[in-house]
């Protein structure tokens, strides 16, 4: 049964996979951007390296919950071949016959069964932009080239990254790749142009006179046939009509310094240098970019922006399975696109609720629906069961807290957190910056976890402790976190927050996850922070460096 077109703008948790095949109807989605979580840096020769062999501890955890051949690729690889289209499993078995059963083949695999559904899903006007590296491109485009026709694919956009990147023994490598490919040959494209570099201003728009700044271009016709004849004393083939010709010299379009005639363009005139398939005029996020938020796989706004303005228009639906910290959400609601971003972590999910409400003031439920998060205590637990990683973050969520020890994937793994799970910020009175430590408990609970957060607490010399448990808490802990008294009893405002604050803070909180849907919260001043590093606030079709229109 083919799933009825999704009608508002949808965050879903989960594998996009699923998500696709039961929510998304053909041919509903006008542009599909995608940046798989894939990273060569780590070590790309592991890819390589046959599961039946003994890996080095460093390469399995550098890829551990990524790509492996396991019974979920084997299972994926019979599907494609004996289900998917002939193309499809002639390639998928071929690509296996020449990789071999790895890491590199069980990441293809998974690539393309997920790109059969984004093919299916994406309208015949519609395109997808694949953003990958070196290390993988090159298969990825014999999986697309299969999937959506060599003669849909459009481009592969080089996206320089750094300026300057040294590796050992060969070139570094300082750019991505971005495979473009369109449904059919009838898609939308909107020719995009950009301000010409300093150098060339210097060097081709290099004479003036009383009506601006122009460049000389020659008067020479396509391929050298057009109409023959006597201009100036030059007999030859022009690119104008004779009539067309002699209006531009009374114009003053004409100039005249050489044997041959030539054409002033005005600078002014022109709507710049259009945007061609080598991009190095977008910056990455460096650390003291604006827009930065901590995420370690987030991409530029205006990378997106140029390849939404480019093959979507207002009010068309803009599709990103592997969404991370949503910036083609973002992008996408900037410029009047509808959306659909998809991520399997929690953390993502909830780092693109706080961007959207940062940047846009969009409330959820109101503005967006989010799919796929527990909706009641039932879930919370089957969550538990299932991942108490994705638990952890999803609990962090509910009370707007930055988790530690990393932000993606293993990244994620406890490590040497001192026995706290996420952190918020809030000011003092005086402007002084205080933390509130949080520590997430899926399974049995006793008063001896909160006598160790009251001393973490106090160790750390942050202000207040917050345990959040799913088993409701024993009356001994609630009298443990009484005991520990109170954080700056008596406070009375936090004007540097723009707020008042007249509640005294417990030192010690303890929280259910059944208080946390009941709409209980930490006590607290209003947190002067967020989950990540706030972005600056955006404003729709602003800062966009691109214009649109015909040369």
């Amino acid at each position: 049964m083919n799933p009825k077109p999704i009608s508002q703008n949808t965050l879903f948790y989960g594998d996009n996979l699923p998500i696709l095949r039961e929510y998304l109807s053909d041919e509903s989605v006008d542009l599909i951007y995608l940046d798989p979580p894939f990273n060569s840096n780590r070590s790309y020769n592991v890819l390589f390296k046959d599961e039946s062999g003994v890996e080095a501890e460093a390469q399995i955890t550098a890829f551990d919950d990524t790509w492996h051949w396991n019974s979920a690729a084997e299972e994926t690889y019979h599907e494609l071949v004996e289900n998917g289209s002939a193309k499809v499993a002639t390639m998928m078995s071929a690509l296996r016959d020449f990789i071999g059963n790895n890491q590199m083949m069980a990441y293809l695999v998974m690539m393309a069964v997920r790109l059969v559904e984004l093919h299916r899903v994406l309208k015949p006007t519609g395109s997808l932009y694949l953003h990958c590296d070196p290390t993988a491109s090159h298969y990825l485009k014999i999986v697309l080239d299969t999937i959506f026709g060599v003669k849909n694919f459009q481009n592969e956009v080089v996206w320089k990254r750094f300026n300057f990147h040294a590796d050992a023994n060969r070139y570094g490598r300082v750019a991505d790749r971005i495979l473009f490919y369109t449904k059919s040959d009838e898609y939308t494209f909107n020719k995009l142009f950009v301000g010409y570099s300093d150098w060339y201003l210097e060097n081709k728009f290099d004479h003036f006179d009383e009506k601006g700044r122009f460049s000389l271009d020659n008067l020479n016709p396509p391929g050298g046939r057009g109409p023959v004849y006597e201009f100036h004393g030059v007999t030859k083939a022009w690119r104008f009509t004779q009539e067309k010709m002699l209006a531009l010299d009374e114009e003053g379009r004409i100039y005249f310094d050489s044997k041959v005639p030539r054409l002033k363009r005005y600078l002014e005139e022109l709507r710049g240098q259009a945007v061609h398939d080598t991009w190095i005029d977008i910056p990455p996020i460096n650390s003291q970019a604006a827009e930065r938020l901590g995420y370690p796989t987030q991409k530029p706004l205006a990378l997106l922006e140029r390849i939404i303005q480019a093959s979507s228009n207002e009010g068309d639906l803009v599709l990103d399975p592997f969404c991370g910290c949503g910036t083609a959400v973002v992008a996408a609601q900037k410029l009047n696109r509808k959306w659909i971003g998809i991520d399997i972590t929690h953390l993502s999910i909830t780092l693109m609720k706080y961007r959207l409400k940062d940047n846009f003031n969009l409330i959820e439920k109101q503005d967006y629906v989010v799919i796929g998060e527990p909706g009641d205590l039932a879930d919370a637990r089957q969550l538990s069961h299932d991942d108490r990683y994705q638990f952890q973050w999803w609990a962090l969520s509910l009370v707007q807290a930055k988790p530690l020890g990393g932000v993606g994937g293993r990244e994620g793994k406890k490590g040497s957190d001192k026995g706290v799970d996420g952190v918020l910020n809030f000011l003092d009175a005086k402007g002084k910056m205080e933390r509130v430590l949080i520590q997430v408990k899926s399974g049995h609970v006793n008063s001896g976890m909160i006598r160790d957060l009251r001393g973490t607490v106090e160790r750390e010399g942050a202000a207040v402790g917050v345990f959040i448990t799913l088993d409701p808490p024993t009356s001994d802990m609630t009298t443990e976190a009484v005991s520990a008294g109170y954080h700056q009893r008596g406070l009375k405002g936090n004007q540097h927050a723009g707020q008042m604050w007249e509640k005294d803070i417990p030192r010690i909180q303890i929280l259910s996850i059944e208080d946390l849907f009941a709409g209980k919260g930490i006590e607290m001043p209003p947190s002067a922070y967020g989950t990540f590093k706030q972005a600056e606030k955006i404003k729709k079709k602003e800062g966009t460096q691109l214009t649109l229109g015909e040369e």
